[in-house]
C-alpha cells in the first residue's frame, strides 16, 4: 500500500489522518520500513505451511509477506535518491540509523527491519552508525551481521555531522524537533514529520 501510494504521489499518513476523522470503527495501522518482532513476520507462515497439507491456498498471507520483505529495499532506494539529489552517493556516505528495535519504546530487536537496513547500507559502502535509547550496545544476532557499535548520543553537533539520518523506529525519547533542525537530510519511515521540509524525505 505504501509503495502504491508513493508511486501515485499520495501521502499515506494524510490518508490515515483523514480516515481517523470517522467517529467510530477505525483502527489505524501505520506503515514503516518493514515488519519485525517474533509474531507477524513468522507466525502466519505456520498457517500457510499447515494449509498446504489440506490443499488450501493462502496467497494473501504470502503476498503480504512478500510486500513486507520488500520494504527495506524500498527504503534504501529512497535513501539513494535523496542522497543523489544532494550530489552524494550511498557509497561513502555517513548514515545514522535512529532506532534498531523493531517497534517504538522497546528494546526488542527480533526480526528488526533496522538491522536489515543497516546490512544493506553497509553492503553498498555506507558508513553506518545507530542511536537507540533502548539498545545501548548492538547485540549479537543469530541470522544477521554483527555490528561492533554502541548507540550514538544525540546532540545538534552529532546529528549535523551525518550525511543522512534514517528514522527507522519512532521512539518517544527522540527529540524530533532537534533532529529536524540539525540534520542535513532525514529519511522518515515513520511519518513523524507531517509538514514539508527541504531536508525531510518521507519514505
Amino acid at each position: 500500500m505504501k509503495i502504491v501510494a508513493d508511486t501515485m504521489n499520495i501521502d499515506i499518513h494524510e490518508v490515515i489522518r483523514a480516515a481517523a476523522t470517522k467517529p467510530f470503527g477505525f483502527v489505524p495501522y501505520y506503515p514503516g520500513p518493514g515488519l519485525g518482532g517474533h509474531c507477524i513476520p513468522i507466525d502466519p507462515f505456520y498457517l500457510t505451511w499447515k494449509a498446504r497439507e489440506f490443499g488450501v491456498n493462502t496467497r494473501f498471507i504470502e503476498l503480504a509477506g512478500e510486500v513486507n520483505a520488500s520494504m527495506p529495499n524500498y527504503v534504501v532506494s529512497k535513501i539513494s535518491t535523496a542522497l543523489n539529489r544532494a550530489k552524494k552517493s550511498i557509497n561513502g556516505a555517513s548514515i545514522l540509523v535512529l532506532g534498531v528495535a523493531y517497534k517504538k519504546n522497546v528494546d526488542d530487536m527480533r526480526e528488526s527491519p533496522s538491522v536489515v537496513l543497516m546490512e544493506k547500507l553497509c553492503d553498498l559502502g555506507a558508513e553506518v552508525s545507530y542511536s537507540d535509547p533502548h539498545v545501548p550496545v548492538f547485540p549479537k544476532l543469530r541470522h544477521h551481521a554483527h555490528f561492533d557499535l554502541s548507540s550514538v548520543v544525540l546532540s545538534p553537533e552529532v546529528v549535523a555531522s551525518y550525511d543522512c539520518v534514517l528514522l527507522a523506529t519512532g521512539h518517544d525519547l527522540f527529540d524530533y524537533e532537534m533532529l529536524k533542525a540539525n540534520s542535513r537530510l532525514i529519511v522518515d519511515t515513520r511519518g513523524k514529520y507531517l509538514e514539508p521540509a527541504d531536508n525531510v524525505v518521507k519514505s
